[in-house]
């Protein structure tokens, strides 16, 4: 889910990125410019900042703490979805319906939270985000059944979609404006390390120790973030008037719905297949844990790597970025799927499928900034929100599945998914900025 915002600045070329202090109100959705200056704010005093540098770059630091944490967690059932599943006494595509219901949640918090929020100290908005982390780690690794195991994971949706909403419009108020992206690269490296921490220490800490001794570290973690944000995060008015309208308004531009529908296509296939990736590595491939481990640690550095390979791919083209990497994705699932037990093989496939898919959160990221620059943050509120529903729909649709056939399903369907990604990216989405009418 959170994955589509990683790498958000990370391209000098991004221009709308360093325009956000400028032109946002804060968290969420930013008004539009054709609403008038009826709807424009009074002149406001400037974010209050902490006294000294050292607590500056502290809160910077304590909302990727918040970051990792949260990322942590919402990756840990990837790796632990088979030893839950027997402990609770029910099939993994049950058991990963937790990831759906945790994505569901995300997805409405990150539509409303602004609105809900809109006048409460943005500091005490943060911290009651990373006591739900707690919380929902908490009720996980206690779990008796999995009705008590959903209801953990629902308070996980509701912290994530919140603190992910705010947190990059947040790190924008605790700098100066010419330290932007060097704050916003520190935000997103939370991101990264926990796409290359969270699968293969679930798996290996699960193994030795079980599945709710690694919940309960990951409420540790929590622990840890939520004791260096209250101890660096400065107060923080909110700023401005969050309108849903907005949003309806940015997906009703040329293209934009159709780059949306690309979206849910390609994060469904994409998580359909991260789900259910252990399953497959136990039942197909035939691995033991240790070697398991070992796959999802390459999975996890072949995926940051590729948020750099996104980079490079992105001063080249776009839309050949855009469409290039589901198409690769989709070919290895399909690969994959085919090949049966072959350890040494699914391997590579599985680290090259890490490498594809981390381009594509910087690209469509990129793109979403390019293709309506003037509500940057509104677009992106989209993606969150889409990105959410592709998690629902890929784990929904990925358990029921591997309940009917197997993992091998499982991986069939995703790629297939993923191949019918690439037409509506050839056939409409826009890689030049949309012109709007002032």
């Amino acid at each position: 889910m959170s994955e589509a915002l990683q790498g958000a600045c990370a391209l000098d070329a991004l221009e709308p990125c360093r325009i956000h202090r400028r032109e946002t109100n804060g968290e969420g959705a930013s008004p539009s410019r054709s609403n008038g200056a009826k709807d424009d704010p009074a002149p406001q005093r400037p974010a209050q900042p902490p006294a000294s540098q050292d607590a500056l770059w502290g809160a910077v630091a304590s909302m990727m703490l918040g970051v990792f944490g949260l990322v942590t967690a919402e990756f840990l059932p990837a790796s632990l979805l088979t030893p839950m599943a027997r402990d609770l006494g029910v099939t993994e595509g049950l058991t990963g319906q937790a990831v759906t219901a945790t994505a569901t949640v995300a997805l409405i918090t990150s539509l409303l939270v602004v609105t809900l929020t809109r006048r409460i100290d943005r500091r005490v908005v943060l911290l009651a985000f990373s006591v739900l982390l707690i919380v929902s780690n908490l009720l996980v690794a206690s779990a008796a059944s999995l009705a008590s195991l959903i209801l953990g994971r629902v308070l996980l949706g509701m912290a994530l979609g919140g603190f992910w909403t705010m947190s990059a419009a947040t790190v924008m108020r605790l700098v100066p404006e010419g330290l932007v992206p060097r704050a916003l690269s520190i935000l997103f490296s939370g991101v990264s390390a926990a796409t290359v921490f969270a699968a293969p220490f679930g798996s290996y800490v699960g193994d030795s120790a079980g599945w709710r001794a690694v919940f309960l570290m990951a409420a540790g973690l929590g622990v840890l973030a939520l004791v260096v944000q209250f101890a660096t995060l400065p107060r923080m008015e909110p700023r401005g008037h969050a309108r849903l309208r907005t949003l309806a308004e940015v997906l009703a531009r040329p293209g934009i719905g159709v780059g949306m529908i690309a979206v849910t296509l390609v994060f469904t296939g994409h998580f359909a297949f991260f789900t259910y990736i252990r399953p497959f590595l136990e039942t197909v491939t035939g691995v033991g844990v240790s070697t398991m481990s070992a796959i999802l640690l390459g999975f996890g550095i072949a995926n940051l790597l590729g948020t750099f390979l996104g980079g490079f791919l992105l001063e080249r083209s776009l839309r050949l970025t855009l469409a290039a990497m589901p198409l690769l994705m989709g070919a290895l699932g399909l690969v994959l799927a085919g090949l049966g037990s072959a350890p040494f093989a699914d391997t590579v496939l599985i680290a090259l499928w890490g490498l594809a898919f981390g381009a594509v959160p910087v690209a469509w990221t990129a793109w979403i900034t390019r293709a309506v620059p003037d509500e940057t943050e509104s677009g992106g509120a989209l993606i969150v929100a889409v990105v959410q529903l592709a998690i629902a729909m890929g784990a929904a649709g990925g358990g029921v599945i591997f309940d009917i056939n197997g993992a091998t399903g499982v991986f069939i369907a995703a790629g297939l998914v993923l191949l019918l990604a690439v037409l509506p990216i050839l056939a409409g989405v826009r890689a030049r900025q949309v012109a709007v009418a002032a």
